[in-house]
């Protein structure tokens, strides 16, 4: 059975999951995380703008949950196994987890998949279908935060594709501040339900 608040407790700690080449599941913990900027910082490239501006892409929260699970799972080497995902259903049917999707017609186009707790949007991974699909998500994933008051949009981990956003490394030290400060702060990921206060033992 799978302890949903212990898990909850374990974000909310600034720990994460993640499954090894043999695919156990274990708790990890950096010393540096990364951030995509929630304000000015953020950006993007021109030709990324030209994409937006054709409105290629339509976007959704939770119309394929499985299928942004999978898809972020779908690469030579991850981190997500079956197990990890089956947490990932269960977080998303309690409401603390969510894909963040982009559309083209009736095809799932890319997505990002997160944790939502209070203030902080936890991004545990990313992937497109269609070429520019997952940047555009990324894009329309900030304004909606954004528009949300969210505090902290949690990228974990650098990668040069996250840098073209504006992603920086924030020390432990600083993150857990940063975090703290979201936990802090009631938000609702869905906006157009009510204020939920979920209780989180810290």
């Amino acid at each position: 059975m799978i302890d949903i608040p212990s898990i909850i407790q374990g974000y909310a700690h600034g720990n994460f999951l993640m499954a090894d080449e043999s695919e156990q599941l274990g708790w990890y913990s950096s010393n540096e995380r990364t951030l995509i900027p929630l304000d000015h910082r953020f950006r993007y490239p021109k030709s990324l703008q030209r994409v937006l501006n054709k409105n290629t892409f339509s976007v959704a929260i939770n119309q394929d949950f499985l299928g942004v699970c999978q898809g972020c799972a779908h690469r030579e080497t991850t981190w997500i196994s079956s197990e990890l995902i089956d947490i990932y259903i269960e977080l998303n049917r309690a409401g603390w987890a969510y894909s963040f999707e982009t559309w083209q017609n009736d095809q799932l186009a890319g997505g990002i998949l997160g944790i939502v707790i209070r203030g902080a949007f936890i991004g545990e991974s990313m992937f497109f279908n269609i070429p520019n699909a997952s940047k555009v998500a990324m894009v329309k994933l900030v304004e909606h935060l954004r528009s949300q008051k969210f505090v902290l949009f949690d990228a974990q981990m650098q990668n040069p594709h996250l840098e073209r956003f504006g992603s920086y490394i924030i020390s432990n030290k600083g993150y857990m501040k940063l975090l703290s400060k979201a936990l802090d702060t009631q938000c609702n990921f869905l906006p157009s339900k009510e204020l939920v206060n979920k209780e989180i033992s810290l």
